[in-house]
């Protein structure tokens, strides 16, 4: 004999309760599986291409993982510490480059910022406040890492992992599959088919996308010869999964101090005045190099890789990553996306069924949907 709904309602909410539960206490305890489902995620869809091309699962799974060890290291000895290096020289040099605003101003503003000027003084402070808590948060974010997470457990688990789970992710699937209540078992894999569909889109596409722009804005900055190119590139990269948020960003900090550090100026060298001119081509390369990034990304990347019809909102996803990020720390930032997606996909599959109903249509309309 079926449950009826309502006790039904009763054991989703336990279970909605006890998943819910385990996030908050189990915390950064799980969060290299959750790295290494994530990752398993990504790159199920080329281990299944790789089975249509003839190899085995256990093969394709080995070659996946090798590639991404190669990658990993090579990133690891020749990227990070780059970046680590250029965010804290920005942060450090952050007061200088108000200052430098604020003189800039001052010479051709003059009425507007004197010495006592509270836009002035702002100016100074925001430079000094950005150095002292960048600062503690860079630190913050470095010992945070080798403390709350074990860095040895980390670079073990997570590969290993990522390899089991995309090794056994078909297998895992079609045994959750079976584990379906059967009453609802269609129901259930159709919200299961369009949540996957929507996170393949977003997910795989704007993480695609966001690698891509990352990257281009990073070598294209530095060959330009801006100072902390490379982590306004990846500053902007990253940012990119929220739309026109990440090129407002990155643009702003790189013609900012693309005028700080190609804008005209004179200084005393050996006891005589040296005038540097404006050079007003490296400013406008930098500014081209954004306004192309944005034509790539508006039309190739996000219509190739992402598509149209997501149906991820970016104040939704901005809510999702917020909210999740205060109640369980960075594990709920990492899983924000994915539950924003489900929830956005369970929503409209609700509302479908809502306009179809007697709670929306009246009396007065056809009889008709779920409720018949």
């Amino acid at each position: 004999m079926a449950l009826d709904t309502r006790t039904q309602m009763k054991y989703w909410i336990i279970a909605a309760a006890v998943f819910i539960g385990a996030l908050w206490f189990l915390g950064n305890v799980i969060l290299p599986f959750v790295i290494g489902m994530a990752i398993a995620y990504f790159l199920d869809p080329l281990a299944d291409r790789l089975e249509a091309m003839g190899l085995s699962r256990v093969l394709a799974t080995t070659i996946i993982s090798l590639l991404g060890v190669l990658v990993f290291v090579i990133a690891t000895l020749a990227i990070v510490p780059i970046l680590i290096d250029q965010a804290s020289a920005l942060i450090n040099v952050a007061p200088s480059l108000f200052a430098n605003l604020k003189n800039f101003l001052s010479e051709r503003f003059p009425s507007v910022l004197d010495e006592n000027s509270v836009i002035g003084q702002t100016l100074l402070k925001l430079g000094e406040r950005i150095q002292e808590y960048g600062g503690a948060l860079l630190s913050t974010v470095l010992s945070s890492a080798l403390s709350v997470i074990n860095v040895l457990m980390l670079f073990v688990i997570v590969p290993v992992v990522a390899f089991y789970m995309l090794l056994d992710w078909d297998r895992m699937i079609a045994a959750i599959d079976r584990l379906l209540p059967r009453d609802h078992a269609p129901a259930i894999r159709q919200l299961a088919s369009e949540v996957d569909r929507t996170l393949a889109s977003f997910v795989r596409g704007m993480g695609t996308v966001c690698l891509i722009l990352g990257s281009y804005y990073a070598l294209a900055l530095a060959a330009v010869g801006l100072d902390y190119g490379l982590v306004i590139g990846a500053i902007a990269g990253l940012l990119t999964f929220i739309p026109y948020v990440g090129a407002l960003i990155g643009g702003t900090l790189a013609i900012g101090l693309a005028l700080f550090q190609f804008w005209g100026g004179s200084e005393v060298v050996d006891g005589e005045t040296v005038v540097h001119a404006t050079n007003w081509l490296r400013i406008a390369l930098v500014v081209g190099i954004f306004v192309a990034g944005q034509m790539i990304e508006g039309n190739f990347l996000t219509p190739k890789l992402v598509g149209s019809s997501v149906g991820l909102h970016p104040v939704w996803l901005l809510f999702a990553l917020s909210s999740f990020g205060s109640l369980f720390g960075f594990v709920g930032m990492l899983v924000a996306v994915p539950v924003a997606a489900a929830i956005g996909v369970i929503v409209r599959f609700f509302l479908g069924y809502y306009k179809e109903g007697r709670l929306y249509r009246g009396l007065s309309s056809p009889p008709g949907g779920p409720d018949q």
